[in-house]
């Protein structure tokens, strides 16, 4: 239930604080003193089993930065918002995972970008959204889908120059993370009159309640009889 929960400033910080890193990284690279391309990820190279926690910062350009910045920091704050008791669980195992599988499966090439964290997390707002019934947090996953306009169809192979590996594991360990807290975070509020709907349900067909109740009845036998 969140009636009484307010916004606090690490929500919005640490998701901040994330893009901020990514532009730092872009804005250094730009200035010609470093290429980070080699810090990217590059399936089933033992060596470059860093890029898992790397390549998240690292961009190709500044399109590419911005296209991922906007998504990026919108569910990092519902991340936080909605799921603050395990929101650093979240992040850790959307980098993690997708990155793992992304180094098991993916094809020979340097994979770079936040793109799938912002499925993972898309992916675990949509799915928690669904197990938890709070269709809230579908529609804020709709909304996201409907302003990052092509992340349907970036999980198919269409550009070779996009890692839609990256965004197929970041879809898939959404919802793998989705299943696995799918008893934390947010419940739809539940109104006085759905309590009554239950107490008439377990009422049997003559109307009685069926609860564990002792139920004690005299009959009483006139004089005479």
């Amino acid at each position: 239930m969140l009636e009484n929960r307010k916004f606090r400033f690490t929500d919005f910080f640490f998701p901040f604080l994330f893009v901020a890193i990514c532009w730092l990284v872009e804005f250094i690279e730009f200035s010609g003193t470093v290429n980070f391309g080699k810090f990217g990820l590059y399936p089933r190279r033992i060596e470059n089993l860093y890029g898992i926690l790397t390549s998240p910062f690292i961009h190709d350009d500044w399109e590419h930065l911005i296209n991922n910045s906007i998504p990026m920091f919108l569910l990092g704050v519902a991340i936080f918002y909605f799921y603050r008791e395990v929101a650093w669980k979240l992040f850790l195992g959307a980098i993690l995972i997708t990155g793992l599988w992304v180094w098991v499966f993916a094809r020979p090439s340097y994979h770079i970008g936040a793109s799938g964290m912002v499925y993972s997390f898309a992916s675990f707002v949509f799915f928690s959204g669904i197990f938890r019934k709070y269709y809230r947090l579908i529609a804020l996953s709709l909304l996201v889908v409907f302003l990052y306009g092509s992340m349907i169809w970036g999980i198919f192979p269409i550009d070779y120059r996009i890692s839609w590996e990256s965004h197929l594991m970041g879809g898939l360990s959404g919802l793998l993370l989705a299943y696995f807290y799918r008893k934390i975070g947010p419940s739809p509020k539940k109104y006085d009159w759905e309590d009554e709907d239950e107490d008439e349900d377990e009422q049997d067909f003559f109307g009685q309640n069926n609860k564990n109740e002792v139920v004690i009845n005299y009959t009483y036998k006139p004089k005479g009889d």
